[in-house]
């Protein structure tokens, strides 16, 4: 073998041993249990628009009292905003108003949730979601 097709198999090699990037997106499913289904009205305290999925956080009055923090998996920023859910000033998410979520619980039984539908304060209700959880 000349030392020229050494390294040309070399390099060919280790570039086959290289791992191409993966494209995959996770299962709504495999985190979220749709025989749970919620829906929890609160305070949104915050609205992260942040990419794969944006989160929206309320918090909400339990019947004892006490309140708890509870985080919404959301579709993208993106889809969002088609939805007309941008910035408050857009008529969107504004911190401080009271929304009702209606989703699925998470699996580990924290306060987790995958956002199917909002209603807005102003009583406009959104469908984000219109997926089969069985994927048929």
């Amino acid at each position: 073998m000349t030392r020229k097709t050494f390294w040309i198999t070399l390099i060919v090699g280790g570039v086959l041993l290289v791992p191409p990037p993966v494209m995959a997106h996770h299962a709504v499913q495999g985190q979220f249990d749709f025989q749970k289904p919620l829906e929890l009205s609160g305070v949104l305290t915050k609205m992260e628009w942040i990419n794969p999925h944006a989160q929206m956080h309320l918090e909400v009055t339990n019947k004892n009292g006490t309140k708890t923090n509870w985080s919404f998996e959301t579709i993208n920023p993106t889809k969002l905003r088609e939805k007309g859910l941008g910035r408050a000033s857009k008529g969107g998410f504004e911190v401080g108003k009271t929304y009702v979520a209606n989703g699925y619980a998470a699996r580990n039984g924290g306060p987790y949730a995958f956002l199917k539908s909002i209603r807005m304060p102003d009583g406009r209700t959104i469908t984000l979601w219109f997926g089969d959880p069985n994927g048929n």
